[in-house]
């Protein structure tokens, strides 16, 4: 005897929610403040809708359908009607450029572009560079067309006006690409990552699980990371899997309304980038307000500072929950649960212990870190080595072979440095590229960022490797100070040092700037802090 041999595919979890969470609801908030309410038995019926839309459009099956837009219900209902008829759904990345938005267009061969009204001049700036040559429709997702340059363009309403709700799916086989998503290109080009059916429900059970996000039925799910990175964490995707209630907020992200929001709808689980929970802790504690129906916050895309761990702890009584992973492993491989013998641990030795570090790989992900022979290094909490990763919903290649290097034996090598705990637990030490090497000795720059940002006076801080002629490498400081205060070389390396920094470590150099440069996906861009002051290197002799 063995198992039902059911096809895991996004259908199973649309019929799931359709049939058995139908009255549960789907908010999206927009910039102007509107609110738009509907349930899931809408948002199963509309993306029907789409599904027999995209038919009547007479797209091949596996061609690809992309999306420009921001988080709402109309973005949802392209993350399932789109791979629902066997076609490929591409996020486009809104912050990229327009030459770098037409580049990614050329590379996936995208056929449809589905775009949010205020984003259409963006695309045509696109269409300007050449870069819609291969794209035969253009749907516009609001109610009318505005004017625009661009020629045949359809308003997506008056689109699934016209379709029925009822469509008569085609067999779908679970290893069909459901979606690619293209990394964000911080070395060379950028490069596609193809997520299939059975990769995305095997994903979306994991971020569902305890292990994962911890998403369930009773819950209020905030996604504030965008759409367009690796699926929003396949938050919307567990959400829709298990009936939780889901929230939105499209358009440049405020904290204001953030807070109005995770208050008034009662959130109680929501994930983003540590500068998104940087602006909202503030805003919180402006209010002197809290969140009581929240369970966690989950933060990734790079490590969150202790000192903001602390204090949403501290002020709000709310665990910050460090999540890791890559637009490689779809995203989500790790999280930073504590294990049960750390329950009943002071906070301030939990937090050292688990919420600080990358975390517990998720059931079904495996990881190795091997130096430079390839040999496993010991889990002793001191060795780094190179980070390697595989599991279902690790890409085992790129988009049309690039970056083939990255793969070997049925490994990923993810670029990140990490250094693996005896209990378990596994550290980013740094990215490859953002390590300091000065005179032959490394030094962390994620480590020496973290400890600067615990420094009352310092907003964010970014730490980045400038030539030095003695020494090959030195740290060189970009910091934020907060408003009013003064931050200084002298208070930076006092600080440092008094948090066990030998002085050889220390940075030569502080830059205070107003805002540290990000990446499309709101990530600090030490390549383009790199590049701004790489030419002033620091003086031979710096070090000592």
């Amino acid at each position: 005897m063995t198992m039902m041999d059911v096809q895991l595919t996004s259908r199973l979890l649309l019929a799931h929610a359709d049939r058995h969470h139908r009255d549960v609801e789907i908010v999206s908030r927009f910039a102007g403040g509107q609110v738009r309410r509907t349930t899931y038995a809408e948002f199963a019926s509309r993306t029907r809708r789409l599904m027999n839309a995209l038919d009547s459009l007479g797209i091949e099956a596996g061609a690809r359908v992309a999306t420009l837009a921001w988080n709402h219900h109309r973005h949802l209902e392209c993350y399932f009607g789109i791979p629902g008829t066997g076609r490929m759904i591409h996020t486009l990345n809104l912050r990229l450029s327009p030459a770098e938005l037409a580049y990614i267009i050329d590379d996936a061969n995208d056929r449809v572009i589905l775009v949010d009204p205020d984003l259409l001049p963006l695309l045509e700036q696109v269409d300007a560079l050449g870069g819609l040559g291969g794209v035969s429709h253009v749907i516009v997702l609001s109610d009318t067309v505005p004017a625009s340059s661009l020629r045949d363009v359809v308003a997506y309403e008056s689109l699934l006006a016209a379709q029925p709700d009822t469509y008569d799916e085609p067999e779908i086989d679970e290893r069909t690409p459901l979606g690619i998503c293209y990394t964000s290109g911080t070395t060379g080009r950028p490069k596609g990552v193809v997520y299939t059916h059975r990769s995305v429900v095997l994903h979306t059970m994991a971020v569902s699980s305890a292990a994962g996000v911890g998403i369930g039925p009773s819950d209020c799910v905030l996604p504030v990371v965008p759409m367009f990175h690796a699926m929003a964490w396949g938050m919307p995707h567990a959400a829709v899997a298990v009936g939780a209630k889901l929230v939105f907020s499209a358009g440049p992200l405020e904290a204001g309304p953030l807070v109005d929001l995770l208050v008034d709808e009662e959130v109680t689980i929501s994930g983003g980038v540590p500068t998104v929970w940087i602006a909202a802790a503030d805003e919180l504690a402006a209010r002197g307000v809290r969140l009581p129906a929240m369970r966690h916050l989950v933060c990734g895309g790079s490590q969150p500072p202790r000192p903001l761990i602390e204090r949403f702890l501290r002020e709000f009584g709310l665990p910050v929950i460090q999540a890791w992973g890559m637009t490689e492993t779809s995203p989500l491989a790790s999280m930073a649960w504590p294990h049960h013998a750390l329950r009943n641990l002071p906070d301030d030795e939990v937090t050292t212990r688990a919420r600080c570090q990358a975390g517990l790989p998720i059931p079904g992900v495996d990881l190795s870190i091997r130096d430079a022979e390839g040999k496993e290094v010991p889990p002793d909490g001191e060795t780094m080595g190179d980070l390697w990763v595989r599991g279902p919903w690790v890409a085992e290649s790129y988009w049309k072979g690039a970056g083939a290097e990255c793969f070997q034996d049925g490994w990923f090598r993810t670029g990140d440095v990490a250094v693996a705990s005896p209990d378990g637990y596994f550290v980013i030490a740094d990215r490859s590229k953002d390590l300091i090497k000065s005179g032959g000795e490394w030094i962390s720059s994620v480590d020496m960022e973290g400890d600067i940002m615990a420094m009352p006076d310092v907003v964010e801080a970014a730490v980045v490797a400038i030539p030095d002629s003695k020494w090959q490498e030195r740290p060189l400081a970009v910091v934020v100070p907060r408003s009013g205060a003064t931050v200084t070389l002298d208070g930076v390396r006092a600080h440092l040092e008094s948090r066990g920094w030998a002085r050889w470590q220390l940075p030569d150099r502080v830059e205070v700037v107003e805002e540290v440069p990000r990446t499309s996906v709101g990530k600090f861009d030490k390549k383009a802090v790199r590049a701004r002051y790489a030419s002033a290197a620091v003086p031979a002799g710096g070090g000592d």
